[in-house]
C-alpha cells in the first residue's frame, strides 16, 4: 500500500517534470522569436513567463522533500528524486537566461550588422537537447541521456562560430561594437542553456547508473 502511495506521487513529479521542460521548451522558442522578429511585446511577454518556471520548481521540489522525508526511498528510488531536484535547478537557470535573451533584444532596435543563422541554430539544439533530457529521464534512457551531452558539442562549435564573425565585423567597423556585443551575450546564455541541459542529462545517467559524470572524472 505505501509502496503503491509512493508510485503514484513518482507519476506525478513525472508530470510535473514533464510540464516544467516543455515550459523551457516554451520559453527558449519565445526568447528565439522575439530576437528575430525584434518583437518587445513578446519579450515582455517572455520574461513574465519565466515566472510560470521559478513556480513550478518551488512546486517540484515541495513535492521531491516530501517524497525523501516522509516516503523512506530506497536507492533506486532516491536516486531519482535527487536527479529531479538536481534537474529542476537546471531547468529554472533555463528559464532565466532565456528572459535574459529577451530582455537584451529588447535594446536591438537597428537592422542586424549579421543575418541570424547560428544564433537560432543554437536555439534549435538547445529545444531539442532539453526535450530528450527529459525524455530520458521519464523513460530511463541512459543513451537518450548521452546523446544529450555529445550534442552540447554542437551547441559550442555555433557558439564559436558566432563568436568569430561578430568580433570580425567589429574589426571592419567600429560602429557595429553595441550591437555585435548584446548577439554575443545572447550567443552565450543560448550556450549556457545547453551545458544547463548537458547537466539535466547527466543527472538522469545517474538516477539510473548511480554514478555522476563529475564522480567517474575523477576515477
Amino acid at each position: 500500500m505505501v509502496r503503491n502511495k509512493f508510485m503514484a506521487k513518482l507519476d506525478e513529479l513525472n508530470d510535473m517534470l514533464l510540464d516544467m521542460g516543455r515550459s523551457c521548451e516554451t520559453v527558449i522558442a519565445m526568447a528565439t522569436t522575439a530576437l528575430k522578429n525584434q518583437d518587445k511585446k513578446l519579450a515582455e511577454e517572455t520574461i513574465e513567463f519565466d515566472q510560470h518556471i521559478d513556480q513550478l520548481e518551488k512546486d517540484i521540489e515541495a513535492l521531491c522533500l516530501k517524497l525523501l522525508l516522509q516516503q523512506q526511498p530506497v536507492a533506486r528510488d532516491f536516486r531519482l528524486v535527487t536527479a529531479a531536484l538536481k534537474m529542476i535547478s537546471d531547468m529554472e537557470r533555463i528559464g532565466d537566461q532565456s528572459a535574459d535573451i529577451a530582455e537584451i533584444s529588447m535594446y536591438i532596435n537597428k537592422p542586424f550588422i549579421k543575418k541570424l543563422e547560428h544564433i537560432p541554430q543554437m536555439a534549435e539544439n538547445t529545444i531539442e537537447m532539453v526535450t530528450k533530457a527529459v525524455k530520458s529521464y521519464i523513460e530511463s534512457d541512459l543513451e537518450l541521456a548521452r546523446s544529450v551531452v555529445k550534442q552540447d558539442d554542437v551547441v559550442d562549435e555555433l557558439f564559436a562560430t558566432v563568436k568569430t564573425d561578430l568580433i570580425e565585423l567589429i574589426r571592419q567597423n567600429p560602429e557595429n561594437g553595441e550591437q555585435a556585443i548584446d548577439l554575443i551575450m545572447i550567443a552565450k546564455y543560448f550556450e549556457r542553456i545547453g551545458d544547463h541541459a548537458t547537466n539535466i542529462a547527466e543527472w538522469v545517467e545517474y538516477s539510473i547508473t548511480g554514478i555522476h559524470a563529475d564522480d567517474s572524472k575523477k576515477a
